[in-house]
C-alpha cells in the first residue's frame, strides 16, 4: 500500500508538468517538447511499461534483422530506449530536437553518437552514411508530416522500424501502409497495445 502511494505521489507532479509543458502544443512544436525536459524523465521511460516496450522492440529487431552494424534512432529523448537499441548493433546514432534531452543522453551513454537534430538535419548524411536500421519509436505522432519522415527514413536506412501506441493508428496507419513490403505486428503490456511496422529497403 505504501509503495502504491509513493508511486502516485511521483506520478501526479509529472502528469501536471506534462499537461502544462505541452498545452497548446501543435505538431513539430520543438519549444514545447524541449520545455517538457525541464523535468528529468518526463515521459516516465523508467516505468515497467516502457521497459517492456523496449524489450519487445529489441526482440522484433533481432528476429527481423539480426545483429546490426549501425542504427539511427529518431526522437531518442534522454537515451532510455537508446540503451536497449545499442544492444542490437555495433554503432549507435541517435537524434532529438531537445538540447536538454541530448545532454542527459550523452551523460547516460557516452559511447553513442548523439546530435540535436531531426531526420532532415542529422549530421551524418554528409559522410555518405546509410544506416542498417532507422527507428522512430513513439514519436511520429508529434510531427506535422509523418509521411515525409518515413520517406526520409527509407532514404537513410537499409531497413526501417516504427512503433506507436494503438490510438495513433488513425493518424499514422495510412502513411505507414504506403511503405512497400511493410510487415506489421502488435505487442502489449497490460491494457496498452503498440503497433510495430518494419520494412527492408536494401
Amino acid at each position: 500500500m505504501l509503495n502504491k502511494a509513493a508511486a502516485l505521489v511521483k506520478k501526479v507532479p509529472r502528469r501536471l508538468w506534462m499537461k502544462y509543458a505541452l498545452r497548446g502544443a501543435g505538431n513539430d512544436n520543438a519549444a514545447r517538447l524541449d520545455l517538457a525536459y525541464r523535468m528529468e524523465d518526463p515521459w516516465n521511460m523508467q516505468s515497467e511499461m516502457e521497459q517492456a516496450r523496449f524489450r519487445a522492440t529489441n526482440d522484433i529487431i533481432r528476429k527481423a534483422f539480426g545483429q546490426l552494424d549501425s542504427v539511427l534512432e529518431l526522437g531518442c529523448g534522454e537515451g532510455h530506449q537508446t540503451e536497449y537499441l545499442a544492444r542490437v548493433c555495433k554503432c549507435q546514432y541517435a537524434i532529438d530536437i531537445s538540447p536538454q534531452a541530448i545532454e542527459r543522453a550523452r551523460q547516460r551513454l557516452p559511447g553513442v553518437q548523439f546530435a540535436v537534430a531531426d531526420v532532415f538535419t542529422q549530421p551524418w548524411t554528409a559522410e555518405g552514411k546509410r544506416f542498417d536500421l532507422v527507428t522512430a519509436c513513439e514519436m511520429l505522432y508529434y510531427l506535422r508530416d509523418p509521411g515525409a519522415t518515413i520517406e526520409r527514413m527509407r532514404a537513410l536506412g537499409r531497413n526501417g522500424l516504427v512503433t506507436f501506441f494503438a490510438p495513433a493508428c488513425g493518424k499514422l496507419g495510412e502513411q505507414l501502409d504506403r511503405v512497400p513490403g511493410l510487415h506489421k505486428g502488435w505487442f502489449h503490456h497490460g491494457k496498452t497495445a503498440w503497433l510495430v511496422g518494419w520494412w527492408h529497403d536494401a
